[in-house]
């Protein structure tokens, strides 16, 4: 219990980075279309977790999707953009901390019955 609330704790607060990150792409590449919103967990609780989970998990497909549909368009050796390095890396992490959380969140299950 105490490792998934670890775990959201951190998802919201790259989240929060994930936010600004698709702000400032959006600003800076008014042409392609704004990068997915992803739904904010309120708080770092199991409850939270095991309710929106799921929907949190497809917006963050939609995010990667999003991403590597740049890198198709802009090609991986793109010139150096600071916006697109942000979001990048912010649903790298993103993606990362949510793979742990349903990990934690199967394990607990599995314990659990």
């Amino acid at each position: 219990m105490a490792r998934l609330v670890q775990l959201l704790s951190s998802f919201i607060e790259v989240s929060g980075a994930y936010a600004l990150a698709r702000l400032e792409f959006a600003m800076r590449h008014p042409r392609h279309p704004s990068p997915p919103v992803l739904c904010q967990l309120s708080e770092p609780s199991e409850e939270t977790a095991r309710d929106r989970w799921d929907a949190v998990e497809r917006q963050l497909e939609v995010a990667r999707r999003y991403v590597g549909a740049l890198d198709d368009r802009r090609g991986k050796r793109a010139a150096y953009d600071p916006a697109y390095a942000r979001l990048h890396r912010t649903v790298r992490e993103l993606d990362r901390y949510a793979r742990a959380v349903r990990w934690v969140m199967t394990v607990e299950e599995r314990g659990a019955d």
